[in-house]
């Protein structure tokens, strides 16, 4: 846990070893004002009040420090915790900003935002309300079974072996509770997606499921999270009482070591206070366990949202170079490119080669999973390639900077996004210091004239959180006008034309055509049109490159290109015939 908090802090993690220190003391001193008691109730008992009195003084002192130390340690947990909040997510966040764009799954995406905001949270809370009393549950036993060793040897020995005995069934019931706890989160993120996918469908259900079948997805997640959740609060509620009756247990052994001790024969006066303020210590020994054991819930949660945070720190970024060089034009060269997404599956591209001339335009075409988007995707560097390399001008992307590579490529991909904010805003994002005229002009090539000319306030229209007030096909044109703003020397096309109408794709296209020649090219499409403008084609099937050549060459060839134009141009012949009854109208 701690080492967690070390990379969260960073530089301030003065503030946690100066936390710790104090908390380690505070438990110290705990421990031994209780142990203060033994002279002082020994002299009591004994009726030796004047021996007692200076130990009565001890003991208030102690109690006074042990207020004061308890008031500084609090201190000191909540400047660690201010400290996270505020160095720990911009660490976490500069950390995120260098982690490969392919890491950026929704899955991955949810966890980030829900670590920065309410794990972050509770993780600042745990210094000052929760690992106090821990630690000091902690210490003051060890320091205890010091003070019980001076009364009677074999009561100090039974309290040092109970303590690494009780951390093993604490260890213990945290774990079986933990999995349980895994096993409800994951329940718990899919039915929430299943709550999520039942609002955003209505339409579709509701269109195919009229008698009331579209809930049935839903409630099977909702009815796994119930069973995972109360299993998960049986677990919880076990662990939480095994842990208590494990700490009683200790308290019994205790009980009968002293029972016996004063039962063991005839024992002086002096031996008979020893057993009575054996008891009072015993007593005193097992509370901060029982603590100690009323926080093992907190401490599993805690821990779970350590592991989140620390799982984010652990992503691997893309490693930079040390002496970066500078592509020497806009080609790009794919050399024996393979790539799979996990260790465990399978290989997506299998020996990819492919050479993209400056200023050509290049067209990656065939099947859905044939790997036309992977390329795309190593090309932008998202991720690594396993084997080959990706160069840019005769350049490893490896061997590049992120601002290097990211001022060579421009992308519009086939799922655009827009930031709160106004049209032009999100059209200057590709080029911060475009002056009014270049954002008019990159939204015209991008066939957004049409849009702001209906809109009331133009360019400075507010296009809402995601874009949401804007259609699919008005962002996918605004996320376009931004990318040809940026004015890169390659330009990568995924699908971008896919929710445009026919008027709009046609514009994308003369858009494209102008600018081969003064940029290099990539494009994923399935229209014919765009296809036939390539200076070449790539055809992709099952992650290798099956066709490479000119249309004009693959299409003489008859072979897999040839076949899919021929599907595309009757797909685009054919037509929904009506048979008309006699004496309807035509």
């Amino acid at each position: 846990m701690l080492s967690t908090f070390v990379r969260l802090l960073g530089g301030e993690t003065r503030l946690l070893r100066r936390y710790v220190g104090l908390a380690l003391a505070y438990g110290v001193l705990c421990g031994l004002t209780v142990a203060t008691l033994i002279p002082l109730f020994t002299g009591l008992l004994q009726g030796d009040v004047h021996s007692a009195l200076p130990w009565l003084g001890v003991l208030m002192a102690g109690v006074l420090a042990s207020w004061i130390a308890r008031r500084h340690v609090e201190q000191a947990g909540v400047r660690v915790g201010v400290a996270v909040l505020q160095s720990g997510r911009h660490r976490l966040g500069a950390h995120a900003a260098r982690l490969p764009v392919g890491w950026f799954t929704p899955q991955n995406t949810a966890r980030i935002g829900h670590v920065v905001t309410q794990g972050m949270m509770s993780v600042a809370q745990l210094p000052a309300h929760v690992f106090t009393p821990v630690i000091c549950g902690v210490v003051m036993p060890l320091v205890m079974v010091g003070s019980l060793w001076a009364l009677k040897p074999m009561l100090g020995i039974i309290a040092l072996v109970a303590l690494p005995l009780l951390a093993g069934v604490f260890a213990l019931t945290s774990h079986v509770a933990r999995r349980a706890d895994a096993a409800f989160q994951k329940d718990f993120a899919q039915s929430s997606q299943r709550m999520v996918e039942f609002a955003q469908a209505q339409s579709v259900l509701r269109a195919f499921n009229g008698e009331g079948a579209s809930i049935r997805f839903l409630e099977q997640a909702v009815a796994q999270q119930r069973q995972s959740g109360l299993r998960l609060i049986v677990l919880s509620a076990l662990s939480t009482v095994l842990n208590a009756w494990a700490v009683q247990a200790v308290l019994a052994v205790l009980l009968m070591a002293a029972v016996g001790w004063l039962t063991s024969g005839e024992l002086g006066a002096g031996e008979v206070v020893a057993v009575v303020v054996s008891l009072l210590l015993i007593v005193r020994f097992i509370e901060p366990l029982l603590e100690v054991a009323g926080y093992a819930e907190v401490l599993r949660s805690a821990r779970g949202q350590l592991d989140d945070v620390q799982a984010l720190f652990d992503a691997l970024t893309l490693p930079q170079p040390d002496m970066p060089q500078i592509p020497r034009d806009a080609s790009v060269d794919l050399q024996d490119l393979r790539f799979r997404y996990a260790p465990d599956e399978a290989e997506v591209l299998h020996g990819v080669n492919i050479h993209v001339p400056v200023g050509s335009m290049t067209a990656l075409i065939g099947s859905s999973g044939s790997g036309k988007s992977t390329v795309m995707r190593l090309i932008a560097r998202f991720f690594d390639a396993d084997h080959g390399s990706v160069r840019l001008g005769g350049v490893d992307v490896r061997h590049m900077t992120d601002e290097a590579l990211a001022a060579q490529i421009s992308q519009i991909f086939q799922d655009s996004y827009l930031l709160g904010g106004s049209i032009a805003d999100n059209i200057r994002m590709g080029k911060p210091g475009a002056t009014d005229q270049e954002v008019l002009l990159a939204a015209q090539q991008a066939g957004v004239a049409e849009i702001i000319a209906r809109l009331p306030e133009g360019l400075d229209t507010q296009v809402g959180e995601g874009g949401a007030r804007l259609s699919g096909g008005e962002r996918q044109r605004i996320a376009i006008a931004r990318a040809l703003i940026k004015d890169a020397p390659i330009l990568l096309v995924d699908e971008a034309t896919a929710a445009l109408d026919a008027e709009n794709q046609a514009a994308i296209g003369q858009t494209l055509e102008r600018l081969r020649g003064r940029r290099t090219l990539i494009v994923i499409a399935h229209q014919l049109s765009t296809v036939a403008m390539a200076d070449q084609i790539v055809m992709l099937e099952e992650g290798r490159v099956v066709e490479y050549g000119s249309p004009a060459q693959l299409l003489q060839q008859g072979g897999r290109y040839a076949q899919f134009l021929n599907q595309r141009k009757a797909s685009k012949g054919w037509r929904i015939a009506s048979v008309l009854k006699d004496g309807e109208p035509g």
